[in-house]
């Protein structure tokens, strides 16, 4: 199983409806080899977090890489890249 993880750390000047409507279509994709979907805003509970997180998990690379192709994923995205200071990736292997 693949998992993904990603980091963003909004701009000030963000706006949250459109945050949380970009968030509502991550978490509606469904592509095929998905496994479990989460999207999370910070709890700030410590200074200096980051804005949310996505976490993905994927039955193999190839569900992976079609998911991150998938051309309404990739609207989403650039409807994020503006109100994102940051973005952090990393796709590793879940063995357990």
């Amino acid at each position: 199983m693949i998992r993904n993880v990603v980091l963003v750390r909004l701009t000030a000047a963000h706006d949250p409806a459109e945050v949380k409507e970009i968030q509502q279509g991550f978490l509606s994709l469904g592509c095929p080899g998905t496994v479990s979907y989460t999207v999370g805003d910070d709890l700030s509970l410590r200074e200096g977090n980051w804005s949310f997180a996505i976490v993905a998990d994927f039955t193999d690379a190839d569900a992976y890489v079609a998911y991150d192709r998938d051309a309404r994923h990739n609207e989403l995205r650039d409807r994020l890249r503006p109100m994102a200071e940051q973005i952090a990736r990393v796709q590793y292997e879940v063995t357990s």
